[in-house]
């Protein structure tokens, strides 16, 4: 059978041979990743012109970048050199913006033109314009970092510049990302093996530190949400195992300039509905499906196709191929991806060049990055710690901040019973600034009231704190005179002098939906599990809006009335809802609310 890469790969001309030999860019036909490749035939090819535009637009080695981005944090600067007082003020007030684009990270391409042609500069002027970009660079408190330069010919150059500045209110910049896929595709491993430092030996000694339960030690799956941090430097060195073997997670933030907070979630059906709170509450900034190469379970197609409906960015990490060889996995993915419920571009990663090629496009161009890798040989880590590096949190500053003004909302998701401390709720504060002894409400409790109470402590990332902003998952203690109602996963911490209309639980809500699939229809009575951030709970269809007898099937959308079984809720219009039952699926936003004092009579039966 022929390589994967001679069946899919695009094949290089004679012309893109010669320029590329003319750079000095021609690869070897392997490297560390373990994957052997021509040139450019690391492009998982896709029919169409979607492929074309990917592979003329995206490789920095080609001679050209795509025009430069209007939006986000991608700059192009053709050159820096003595700038006047007035230009150099300017070029200081467009990095600001750039960095306040990309939550504190910019990309600079110097060399290059608006249209994306790389011109290059001589030696000298590179230098020039490099010390001008440290200058306006430190105008801001940020730093510089160069992540690759490309050779022209006649001895000119371009050069990628990384400028980061941490937030001023904060010790680092921090990513939170979700790790998927079926049991047994190694995520904890892969998790052990990246936080720690050490292979595993093949028999699960990178694992066991993941674990969090006895019965996930003696079955070797994981059952419930594990949070590990990996710490960056300034100079992308990881901070875990830098200086000494036993960092504590406080240690390792403080030290930190780039913080990846992984969620390892369960691969195995029995823990589904789990998994799904974790990915609706915690609202990760991006993804990694784990798969082991052989084969795409079930379970994990069930992944892709709940991180596509949540609209998540996500990344694939092939494991265990010292196994097994790669190729028939890539050939299924490449088929799976490129499919009508995804139309994404399937974009393997075989060195450093493509790991910042898709890091800057992939949201723009519907990329995902496809990573080969093994945790007992080590191939391929190496390149998937550099794209962690550079990956972005996704979320622009100027929203970061519009979402820090108003009114804090945390929503639960765990429920912990510490020893000497009392109740400690852990979740994610979606909007607001929450500090210690801010005066909160928590609730709705049963018959929809809210409960009011003081916040004592605040933990991230295991480490003490005494502010949680707007997008940053934490963990609170409380202090209250009267004793305090037995909380749950789902509820919410929202401000004390909010007033009774809004701060009241719902059991009836109304949501447009899209029924992603259904074997054959859903009608008036049927009953599902609902996610609406930390909200799990089962609902049932009071209504279905325009619908008749004939309800809705796969790809429909409606208005529907929704009614929880158990409990009231707090939904407020606007929030996203994926419902589930089997494998039936269907997504849509909340569109009205019924409070509680004003819902109908049989909503409390």
């Amino acid at each position: 059978m022929d390589s994967f890469f001679d069946l899919f790969g695009p094949s290089t001309t004679a012309s893109e041979s010669d320029t590329d030999a003319l750079n000095g860019n021609q690869e070897d036909s392997s490297d560390d990743s373990g994957i052997s490749n021509g040139s450019i035939s690391h492009l998982l090819h896709q029919d169409g012109s979607c492929s074309d535009l990917v592979l003329k637009g995206i490789d920095f080695n080609l001679g050209y970048l795509p025009p430069e981005p209007q939006l986000g944090n991608i700059e192009y600067k053709l050159k820096l050199i003595n700038p006047s007082k007035q230009r150099f003020e300017h070029l200081v007030t467009q990095m600001k913006w750039r960095l306040r684009e990309g939550n504190g990270e910019a990309i600079y391409e110097i060399g290059v033109s608006d249209s994306g042609h790389l011109k290059g500069l001589s030696d000298a002027d590179m230098t020039v314009s490099l010390h001008t970009l440290n200058q306006m660079a430190r105008k801001l408190d940020a730093s510089t970092s160069v992540l690759r330069r490309k050779s022209l010919p006649n001895s000119r150059s371009v050069v990628e510049v990384l400028v980061r500045k941490i937030p001023d209110d904060q010790h680092n910049i921090e990513v939170r990302v979700a790790v998927l896929g079926g049991a047994d595709a190694g995520k904890s491993t892969l998790l052990g093996v990246l936080t720690q430092g050490e292979f595993d030996n093949g028999r699960g000694r990178a694992r066991l530190n993941m674990f969090r339960h006895m019965h996930e030690i003696q079955t070797g799956r994981t059952s419930c949400i594990s949070h590990e941090t990996l710490g960056f430097d300034a100079q992308g060195s990881v901070i875990n195992y830098k200086y000494t073997e036993m960092m504590t997670a406080e240690e390792i933030s403080d030290r930190s300039t780039k913080l990846v907070t992984f969620m390892d979630l369960a691969g195995h059906r029995r823990y589904l509905k789990t998994t799904v709170q974790a990915l609706s509450g915690y609202c990760p900034h991006h993804a990694l499906i784990v798969i082991a190469s052989g084969n795409i379970s079930n379970m994990t197609r069930e992944h892709l196709a709940i991180v596509q409906a949540l609209d998540i960015s996500f990344s694939i990490i092939v494991t265990k191929i010292d196994l097994a060889p790669p190729d028939q996995i890539l050939y299924e993915l490449k088929n799976l991806l490129s499919s009508i419920g995804y139309r994404k571009i399937p974009y393997l990663i075989s060195n450093e060049d493509d790991v910042l090629n898709a890091n800057a496009h992939q949201s723009v161009e519907q990329i995902v990055p496809i990573f080969c890798v093994s945790n007992v040989t080590g191939a391929g880590l190496n390149l998937l710690i550099q794209y962690l590096y550079v990956l972005s949190p996704g979320i622009s500053n100027a929203e970061k901040e519009r979402l820090e003004q108003e009114p804090i909302e945390f929503q639960i998701d765990e429920i912990f019973r510490v020893s000497e401390v009392g109740t400690v709720a852990g979740g994610l504060l979606c909007k607001g600034v929450l500090t210690e002894n801010s005066l909160v409400q928590v609730g709705p409790l049963q018959d929809g009231s809210f409960f009011s109470l003081t916040v004592q402590t605040i933990h991230r990332n295991k480490a003490p704190c005494r502010v949680v902003r707007a997008g940053q998952s934490a963990s609170l203690s409380f202090n209250t005179i009267e004793p305090m109602p037995a909380l749950r996963s789902g509820m919410v911490i929202l401000p004390d002098y909010e007033s009774n209309d809004i701060a009241c639980g719902s059991f009836f809500f109304q949501a447009q939906v899209s029924v992603l699939f259904h074997a054959t229809r859903i009608y008036k009575g049927f009953q599902t599990t609902v996610h609406i951030g930390s909200i799990r709970q089962t609902a049932i269809i009071e209504g279905i809006m325009g619908a008749g007898e004939t309800g809705i099937g796969t790809n429909q959308t409606a208005s529907v009335l929704f009614r929880f079984m158990r409990h009231p809720e707090y939904v407020r219009p606007g929030m996203r809802i994926l419902f589930r039952e089997g494998t039936n699926k269907g997504i849509g936003k909340v569109t009205q609310v019924f409070p509680l004092k004003k819902a109908p009579s049989s909503s409390t039966e």
